[in-house]
């Protein structure tokens, strides 16, 4: 009887120890991902963090999205579908941050009672001093919970935007462009390497910006060779920059420089000047063939990722039959496309939204069909090329991996049958391609 008792005692003392499970579900962009991880870091003491899970937790936080409509959607749907478990008791403590509810913070509130606190876009520290009940003074800028596979992750670089570009609404929700220290984001980025970190994937919303708000001129160029010089850290791949003002010098650096990842992801919106004008992209049809021309000129096997936005208001059968042809004519290896959504408070809102959605859509259909076919003949040239992949999961009897040329979870995949091999998460691999579809590749392993 003793001993069941002293037993019991320490089941009770350990279950007392026992961490409660905090689940993060983040939504929308990459950006979010990474404050969620910031967060999860400054967390870590007080709860077992996971992220994105099913499994049953004890507290959850959701960090939304208020982009676009089809984002807000989603994240309006989340919060309610975790408020039914907070009404039934099912989960202690639901909160709410990030961009749709910082847009929308006395909205939710008067219309969802279950959420225990709403915050918006402040610094993670202070939802983790909140969340805590505690002052909050610690050093969080380098330390990170990844959700991501170990051997890859996103650095954000800069907060905000200052282009001001009439659709979007990310500088009325994050504010004015403010670049991350570059001594913090080196730190980072070495503490990312120390935990096995071999890919970082740099991002903001316009990253050849970094560091105008600082001494007027950019630095994106000098940060990127930083991060070169990290040992662990083989490759380096660019999100998100902007043609107006792009630096020459950064096409040099990723030439000449094998730890740059010969890929871009940059959205030109569209082509037509006077969409390019109405939507405040400060540059011409022109200027924007000539700018893609120059990129490719410096890099000549660069995967050039972009994004487009169809039914703008005013968009005319004509002009967007102009982004079709600059379509076929570029041959972007990597594309997606967006139909229009007005925004409250931006410049756009004001226009009449004219382009009905029947045929925004039947735009954004065919836009996809071109870019099909333009993938898929693109893709066709690799086969029996050897090519550097690497290995990020596996799947359905495959390792799945990817190359230089291609972004997580949005860009092209190569397959490779785990029937006659044994590969490691995480190792890079030389893969011959065999088979080439629409958007992703087959290979094996030489």
């Amino acid at each position: 009887m003793s001993f069941r008792l002293e037993r019991s005692g320490m089941e009770k003392s350990h279950n007392k120890m026992k961490k409660p499970l905090l689940n993060i579900v983040t939504l929308g962009c990459s950006k979010n991902k990474v404050d969620s991880e910031h967060l999860a870091a400054l967390l870590n003491n007080t709860y077992k963090i996971v992220h994105d899970s099913e499994e049953k937790s004890d507290v959850v936080i959701i960090n939304t999205c208020g982009f676009i409509g089809d984002a807000k959607e989603e994240s309006i749907d989340t919060i309610l579908e975790y408020a039914e478990l907070r009404k039934a008791n099912k989960i202690k403590k639901l909160y709410v941050m990030g961009c749709l509810s910082e847009r929308y913070k006395k909205e939710l509130r008067k219309e969802i009672h279950e959420v225990d606190a709403f915050f918006g876009v402040e610094p993670v520290q202070h939802v983790a001093a909140d969340i805590l009940k505690s002052d909050f003074h610690a050093d969080y800028c380098c330390e990170r919970v990844l959700s991501t596979p170990s051997h890859y992750a996103y650095l954000k670089i800069s907060e905000g935007c200052n282009r001001h570009c009439a659709f979007c609404a990310i500088p009325l929700i994050r504010g004015e462009h403010k670049s991350v220290p570059m001594e913090n984001l080196v730190k980072e980025a070495e503490n990312l390497a120390k935990k096995g970190v071999k890919e970082l994937i740099l991002i903001a919303q316009d990253l050849t910006y970094y560091g105008y708000d600082i001494d007027g001129k950019s630095h994106i160029v000098e940060l990127v060779q930083k991060l070169t010089e990290i040992d662990g850290i083989e490759w380096i791949r660019l999100h998100y920059g902007y043609p107006l003002g792009f630096p020459v010098e950064l096409l040099e650096l990723m030439r000449d420089n094998k730890k740059i990842c010969h890929y871009i992801d940059l959205p030109l919106q569209h082509i037509s000047t006077p969409i390019l004008r109405a939507m405040r992209r400060g540059v011409t049809h022109e200027q924007t063939v000539e700018f893609v021309k120059k990129v490719r000129s410096y890099v000549p096997d660069i995967a050039f990722r972009s994004t487009f936005i169809v039914g703008f208001p005013g968009e005319t059968e004509e002009q967007f039959n102009e982004l079709i042809d600059f379509i076929k004519e570029m041959r972007f290896e990597r594309a997606g496309v967006f139909a229009y959504s007005a925004e409250e408070g931006t410049p756009a809102y004001e226009l009449e939204d004219d382009v009905p959605e029947e045929v925004k859509k039947a735009r954004v259909d065919k836009f996809m069909d071109v870019q099909q076919d333009i993938s898929l003949e693109i893709n066709s040239k690799r086969l029996g090329r050897t090519e550097k992949v690497l290995i990020d999961r596996t799947e359905g009897g495959y390792y799945v991996g990817r190359t230089q040329y291609d972004s997580p979870e949005v860009d092209d995949e190569v397959l490779i049958s785990m029937k006659d091999n044994k590969l490691e998460i995480g190792s890079f691999v030389n893969v011959k391609i065999t088979q080439a579809d629409y958007f992703d590749c087959y290979g094996e392993v030489i």
